[in-house]
């Protein structure tokens, strides 16, 4: 899986280069490739909900999914850690929106079945995620929004704007984290 998405974002990279774009642009290019890339293997992994996932593949699913959260908290210390700085460091501030952003449009693809405790691997999703269906997908929602006005205000000017958008950013990952993730387990 990660062969696949350093593949796509190496290639777009490559492209951007190719093309005469600016460094961040191909960064920026190459960092949505690879979300792509990405986003496609999540919703082949989403569909296989019909056939039961054996311990080995739902170990891998759950260690995928693992990683992405972890790329999200990275963000959120980062970002931070930006907006705590003197002065403000706007660029880190949006790198982290972004890859925030890229990566929240995703999570209900990294649940799927088969991939909780019942699957005999270690994992700090709750059982909950799969029995209160609509309401974790609510949840996701939720945190998909903040992500995106997160990374708007990012984009703009306004600090004070960026400052509360990052607050209510944390206040859907602890929301969500309340109820569907188990207290002794970090990021997944």
């Amino acid at each position: 899986m990660k062969k696949l998405l350093v593949t796509a974002a190496a290639l777009a990279l490559l492209a951007a280069c190719n093309k005469g774009t600016s460094t961040n642009q191909a960064m920026a290019d190459a960092n949505a490739g690879a979300a792509q890339a990405s986003s496609a293997l999540n919703n082949a992994v989403a569909s296989s909900d019909a056939t039961p996932l054996d311990k080995a593949r739902a170990a891998a699913i759950i260690k995928d999914r693992h990683a992405k959260y972890h790329q999200i908290a990275d963000a959120m210390k980062a970002a931070k850690r930006g907006l705590d700085a003197s002065p403000t460091d706007i660029a880190t501030v949006r790198s982290s929106a972004a890859t925030i952003a890229g990566l929240a449009p995703q999570v209900l693809t990294w649940f799927p079945k088969g991939t909780g405790v019942d699957s005999g691997n270690k994992t700090g999703a709750k059982a909950e995620i799969w029995q209160q269906a609509d309401k974790f997908a609510a949840s996701a929602k939720d945190f998909n929004g903040a992500a995106q006005a997160f990374d708007a205000a990012a984009k703009g000017s306004d600090l004070a704007a960026t400052k509360t958008a990052f607050g209510n950013l944390g206040k859907s990952c602890k929301a969500c984290h309340e109820q569907f993730r188990a207290e002794d387990h970090d990021h997944d």
